[in-house]
Formats: structure tokens, sequence, C-alpha cells
């Protein structure tokens, strides 16, 4: 008798499953949701907007890719203090652990959510995310768009989508210009910290990082940090760098 992985290893000779699972996900499966409250400037509204696939991309990913070769199992944990946004009925207070098994390999992510469902996604998506799965979404950086009030759930005055290759088409073009002129660190409005070349991507979640190198008082303390705050993606000083 052969077993299942067996089987899997004798059809996909040719083929890399982890760098399938990995791949870019379809066109038309990413999608803009309002995260945090809109903010007011010169008259307008303004709303953070990030980037998500459903539950359902990432299993369908999973069963073209590795079919009946993973295993989902959740686990409830404690309730989380509700947050800022209590108030508003938008507290994420219920958590799971997600743990995701594919050709006999192990990783396990924790998601939040304001209830059950959203929870237990959360974490089976950010799991997924260890093996690869929508790791370009944590690339696209912060996309503020326009909306049409400062009510909660004010739609957007512009496609979130349309807003975000707008400035990344701008953002080219401007980088462009300017390959043969020596730049400078430009400097974060987030955080005010130097967004220096030389710094590394998160080894968990491929996203961006703080960099804490210049003015950290503790010298065990790492040298950058995911700049997702539900990540505990850390990165000690890189060897060949010196500060």
């Amino acid at each position: 008798m052969i077993s299942r992985q067996e089987s899997f290893e004798q059809t996909s000779t040719t083929n890399d499953p982890w760098a399938a699972l990995a791949a870019p996900l379809p066109a038309g499966t990413v999608a803009w949701r309002q995260d945090g409250r809109a903010i007011e400037r010169d008259g307008k509204h303004f709303a953070r907007f990030v980037a998500y696939v459903e539950a359902n991309t990432v299993r369908e990913r999973l069963d073209s890719v590795v079919p009946g070769e993973w295993n989902l199992t959740i686990e409830l944990l404690p309730l989380v203090a509700a947050t800022e946004d209590a108030e508003n009925g938008d507290a994420n207070r219920f958590a799971f652990k997600a743990r995701l098994q594919i050709l006999g390999i192990v990783r396990e992510d924790v998601g939040t959510g304001k209830d059950y469902k959203q929870a237990s996604t959360d974490a089976f998506k950010r799991a997924a995310v260890r093996f690869g799965i929508g790791h370009e979404l944590y690339q696209l950086g912060t996309n503020w768009v326009e909306v049409e009030s400062g009510a909660k759930g004010a739609r957007p005055v512009e496609d979130p989508q349309a807003a975000h290759d707008r400035r990344a088409g701008a953002k080219s073009s401007s980088d462009s210009a300017q390959l043969s002129l020596p730049t400078a660190p430009t400097l974060s409005l987030e955080r005010g910290v130097a967004d220096l070349p030389d710094v590394p991507v998160c080894p968990m979640c491929s996203g961006r990082m703080w960099d804490n190198r210049v003015g950290k008082r503790n010298p065990k303390a790492p040298d950058f940090k995911c700049r997702d705050r539900r990540c505990d993606g850390v990165v000690w000083r890189l060897p060949d760098r010196a500060v």
C-alpha cells in the first residue's frame, strides 16, 4: 500500500510544493477593509485600509497544492482585554491558536477577533502565512484612503486598491527619476525612525520592520522589530553592519 505522503512525492517530483504555496495569490482575491477610526485633515476624512484575503482563498491554495496533506487544529485561548474601540463594538476580545500541519511540517500562530469566527479564521490565515501563503499582503504597506465622512463604516471616496496602485506607481516613477542622485534616508511619519535600505524584512511574516539600532538603551534589545504589533518577529544586528 502506498501512503498519501509517498503518492504526493511521486506525483510532484518536478514541483516544489513550498514554492507553490508561497506563490502570489490569484488576481482579484485581495480585498481591503478599514482598520481603525477615520481622522480629519484639512476638512477631509481619511481612514487606514489593510489588505486581506478570505479564509476560503487559503483553503483553495492548500487543496490545490497539497490535497489531503494538510491538517488544521484550533485552540480557544482566554479572553483578551478589551481594546480602545470597545465602545464602538470593535473590541477583539476572542483569541484562537491555530496549528497548521503541511506535509509533516507544523506552524502555529494566534488570531484575534470580535467573535469566534473572526478570531479562528484570523488564526488560520496567520498560521498559513508562516508557510508563505499570502505573505505578499504584508508588503503592501499603509494605505490611507479618503472616506465620505468620519462616521463608522463611511464609504471610501476612491477604491482602496486603486489608491494603493496609484501611490505605488507614483513612488516607482519617482524612484526611477532619482536613480542617479544620492538619496538620504526618509523619516517614517509613523514613528520617526529612518527607513534605511539595509533594514531586513520580518523573518516571521515578511513584513516591514522598525529600525531600533539608533537610540536603543538596552544593548540586549533586538535591532529590528516587526511593525505588525501582532507579530513577534525580531532581528539582532546584522553581522556586516557597523553602527
